[in-house]
């Protein structure tokens, strides 16, 4: 008896502790802070080193159906930490629409010493099949997806495998292929990609992928799947509590099983004491491989066997030297650095060269020292909103070339200055920028119609948006977050103490195209489920939330609305109740299919017009307003002002050029059959104009070159037509940027164009 109540005693005191360390399932909203699994039916894997959660109830990112992967946060002695992704989930075919009736989750098994957990959907006749599994001390979850093809035809040309979306941080993409955005892995030197900060990480290890998109956040397989025939992709979500990429090199290691060697060494300053944090970068056939991060100057990395180049740096030193390493299988090397210089700054002022008024500006280094490791220090700056035109950053010591631009590219020259940065020392830099057009003088104003902050797996917080629009000199500030408002109130309140108008907008997102919504009414929140929407949902919400203008946003891409209709996977099919079509930045060849588009609409007399967007998420990586719409308004710059005036026409999008029409954009000019009329304009271009071409009912009718590239220059088309027709001009300046813009429509006759829209056949191209 005694003997037996001492065993009790033994398991009360030590089996809920080991309960609470091994794998657990729970039921409900996620624990993860800052997670989107909030609802009851959701489910959360916890073990002693990660968690992940399944939204079951809960709605998924852009549009994807349930059951998929959208909170994931490291889990340190016991404490779960916040959520680092938007979407880490299977793909069946790079983002384009997914058609899906149901999703089926079932818990397999809840623990302790592992938790299993399966999903079944359908992607039109294709049945996925996702299986989660996690181990008790285990740091990585196995994801094994199938695809069946359940129909009776075959499906080609398929991109389907894992993806990772990180929530903020920084992206370390597939090693050996920095600078490709997509395309198929040749020179790959790993099969792995990470998301990291300075205090966590999480890789996707997809050995079975031959193809990236969006930069390596999608790892795709191009394949086929024929008529009853499966595929399975396994891959593993590997969670770290730091940005060290040291157990991600083990892990790769260990499940490739490579032979290795281990490389250690001491990191120090010039001055000879310890570097607390040092950053071991690794470089392989001189490309970035990965990096460990070291603890009181010293380090420790396992390395598969080879060639490699290693330097030492930390957060806004200089780096060290590189030097070479061959790993040899069970050797030790020993490599030391002893050449980091400590961080100085730069205190910079950016003014008005014309009466020395500071002028908000971007600041980026175009030649120097640009960290790998993004949490080391920044590539891009931004002058402060309070005082304006001012900021300091620490920076590495070293020589550099920056980049300052205030509406660079479209009112004012790029400005160069060299600067050479000492350890501990702060460097004064002041730049001076003329600007040479003034468009607002002409009641011409600008916007970037499709911008995010820090929603979904945008990084941008609202007050650094605003410096970003601010310093392109745009004259509105807008956003657009992913099925969220969350950042209305704070740009509202920026906009109100800079004395400018701010547009809130949202991004509705579905999975099979997504669309902007503004100017909406304050304190409003999505009301509809955008996984499940159809088209007349989509537009019934954005004029509910207020907006004057919906937006079909990168039309032709894979997941755009127009591609979609093409492929029949658009819920509702072809809804006319938008109002504009947008040349976006990050699709540029897609421009010429949306002009086309336009073009048929016109032809047939329907009045739907161009907007244009960035879609920028970082603006550290992307260029706020690279390309922006120019609007006229006469009267108050207001949200709804600027909404009509792109309702109506009186607008022109524009990566470079300025255009002034002697005849609105958008205005109706009577003729007689016959009789001679001139549409003149005045055209501007910091680069220099190159060529101008008229279009007539959706042809080039006239083409002018400008020789010597003039900055400034006047236009006049003498024309005469016998009937309704619209004329168009595309601008384009000595670098190839472009302007296009909204049509003149002319009547010679009684006009069809005075009538309400739709009144011609719609045509897509």
């Amino acid at each position: 008896m005694k003997s037996s109540a001492l065993a009790v005693l033994f398991l009360l005191l030590t089996w809920p502790p080991a309960v609470q360390s091994a794998v657990r399932v729970i039921v409900g909203p996620t624990p993860i802070r800052d997670g989107e699994a909030k609802s009851s039916g959701d489910i959360t894997v916890v073990n002693e080193k990660l968690a992940f959660a399944l939204a079951v109830s809960s709605p998924v990112p852009y549009g994807v159906p349930r059951g998929a992967i959208v909170d994931v946060a490291p889990v340190t002695d016991g404490s779960i930490g916040r959520d680092c992704v938007v979407f880490a989930d299977f793909i069946p075919n790079d983002w384009s629409a997914w058609p899906n009736t149901y999703q089926h989750i079932e818990v397999l098994e809840r623990g302790p010493r592992r938790a299993v957990v399966r999903t079944v959907r359908d992607w039109g006749k294709v049945t996925v099949t996702t299986v989660y599994t996690l181990e008790s001390n285990a740091d990585s979850v196995e994801i094994q997806a199938t695809m069946h093809n359940g129909g009776g035809a075959p499906l080609v040309g398929l991109l389907s495998g894992l993806t990772l979306w990180p929530k903020g941080g920084y992206f370390f993409g597939l090693p050996g292929m920095t600078g490709v955005v997509q395309g198929a892995i040749q020179g790959a030197l790993a099969d792995r990609v990470a998301a990291y900060d300075e205090h966590w990480t999480v890789a996707l290890h997809a050995p079975y992928a031959d193809h990236i998109s969006h930069g390596s956040l999608d790892m795709y397989r191009l394949h086929s799947l024929a008529p009853g025939e499966s595929r399975e992709f396994t891959g593993w979500l590997q969670v770290g509590s730091s940005g060290d990429l040291k157990p991600v090199i083990a892990a790769e290691i260990a499940r490739r099983h490579l032979e290795s060697g281990i490389v250690r060494g001491a990191v120090t300053g010039g001055d000879g004491a310890a570097v607390e944090a040092p950053v071991i970068v690794i470089e392989r056939q001189g490309k970035p491989y990965g990096w460990v991060l070291g603890r009181h100057g010293e380090y420790e990395l396992n390395l598969a066997i080879g060639d490699y180049a290693l330097y030492a740096t930390a957060k806004n030193h200089s780096e060290s030297k590189r030097v070479p390493v061959q790993v040899a299988a069970g050797s030790v090397s020993i490599r030391d650095f002893h050449d980091l210089q400590i961080p100085g700054s730069i205190r910079f002022a950016v003014t008005d060269a014309r009466d020395g008024k500071p002028l908000d500006a971007r600041i980026s280094i175009a030649d120097g020292q640009q960290p790998l490791v993004e949490f080391l220090g920044r590539k891009t700056f931004f002058t402060e909103l309070e005082p304006r035109g001012r900021i300091e950053v620490p920076i590495a010591p070293g020589s550099y070339v920056f980049t300052v631009s205030a509406g660079g590219g479209f009112l004012a020259q790029r400005q160069q200055l060299k600067l050479t940065v000492s350890p501990g020392q702060i460097q004064s830099a002041n730049a001076a920028v003329t600007p040479l057009f003034d468009p607002p003088s002409q009641h011409w104003y600008s916007a970037d119609l499709h911008h995010h902050a820090d929603q979904a797996e945008a990084v941008t917080p609202p007050a650094d948006l605003a410096r970003s629009q601010l310093a392109a000199g745009l004259d509105l500030l807008f956003v657009s977050d992913h099925d969220s408002n969350a950042n209305h109130a704070v740009l509202q309140a920026i906009a109100d103490r800079r004395g400018m108008a701010f547009i809130p907008g949202i991004e509705l997102s579905p999975s099979w195209g997504h669309f902007n919504a503004y100017p909406l009414l304050p304190n409003q929140a999505l009301a509809i489920d955008t996984a499940t929407a159809s088209i007349d949902d989509i537009i019934k919400e954005g004029r509910r939330e207020g907006a004057a203008v919906i937006q079909v946003n990168h039309p032709f891409i894979p997941y755009g609305y127009f591609a979609s209709i093409g492929a029949g996977t658009a819920p509702g099919g072809f809804n006319p109740a938008f109002d504009l079509i947008e040349i976006n930045a990050s699709a540029p060849a897609d421009d010429g299919k949306v002009l086309q588009s336009l073009w048929n609409f016109w032809n047939a007399g329907h009045r739907y017009y161009l907007a244009a967007g960035t879609d920028t998420h970082d603006v550290w990586r992307d260029e706020s307003g690279a390309v922006r719409t120019f609007a006229h308004i006469d009267g108050a710059v207001t949200p709804t002002a600027f909404a009509r005036a792109l309702k109506g026409g009186h607008a022109y999008v524009t990566f470079g050029p300025l255009v002034f029409p002697s005849v609105m954009f958008g205005d109706e000019l009577k003729v007689k059959p016959g009789d001679p009329f001139v549409l003149g304009f005045d055209l501007k271009s910091i680069d220099g104009l190159k060529q101008a071409e008229l279009i007539g009912g959706g042809s080039v009718l006239k083409t002018e070159t400008f020789s010597g590239a003039p900055r400034e220059t006047r236009i006049d088309f003498p024309l005469t037509t016998q009937r309704a027709t619209w004329y168009a001009l595309i601008v384009e300046d000595s670098q190839g940027h472009k302007a296009y813009t909204d049509p003149i429509w002319v009547d010679a006759v009684a006009s069809p164009f005075g009538a309400p829209p739709a009144t011609g056949p719609i045509r897509l191209p």
